[in-house]
């Protein structure tokens, strides 16, 4: 059985292509395993999407640095990677062609993750109609709140957060 917050990072990863979700969503799940570990697996599945979210966005830079981090990140972690339903070898040639693509400007295109678990994939596949979309669907080029989802997001509970770590630090300098 699968974590629910996997099962939905994989949905919204190839049925919205809200890749800006996925993000959030697995690191909730990130935060609540191991916080500390910014070599985690859910790390390295995070910076996947990210490295898709910018590679969208034409963010050539981002976009690389983030996808040779989840590379790193998962060259690390590789036996683990079958626990999270995902064929090692299939996984490592996504990267290298993501990170060809961007490297090389290829215009963006969706691409899917291996998921080498059969009930996985089910899984996805029904939590994907659950969200209204398709599984495998391309992503929505011309849906501006998803491709610049970071531009429209609610950020006020972390600049909150932000100001009352600062005033913490102010007042244990005092």
């Amino acid at each position: 059985m699968y974590d629910q917050a996997y099962v939905d990072f994989l949905a919204h990863f190839h049925g919205t292509r809200d890749y800006f979700e996925c993000h959030e969503i697995l690191e909730d799940r990130w935060k609540e395993d191991t916080p500390l570990d910014r070599q985690a697996t859910w790390v390295g599945l995070i910076q996947i999407a990210v490295a898709m979210y910018h590679y969208r966005r034409e963010n050539v830079i981002g976009a690389y640095r983030t996808g040779q981090k989840a590379y790193d990140i998962l060259s690390e972690r590789k036996e683990e990677l079958s626990s999270y339903g995902l064929e090692e070898h299939s996984l490592f040639s996504f990267l290298n062609e993501l990170l060809y693509r961007i490297q090389n400007r290829v215009p963006y295109q969706s691409m899917e993750l291996p998921i080498e678990d059969s009930s996985l994939l089910e899984a996805v596949k029904v939590r994907c109609e659950e969200l209204g979309c398709t599984y495998g669907a391309p992503s929505p080029l011309e849906d501006p709140t998803i491709i610049h989802r970071h531009t429209t997001r609610d950020r006020s509970e972390v600049i909150e957060e932000r100001e009352k770590q600062l005033e913490i630090r102010k007042q244990n300098r005092i």
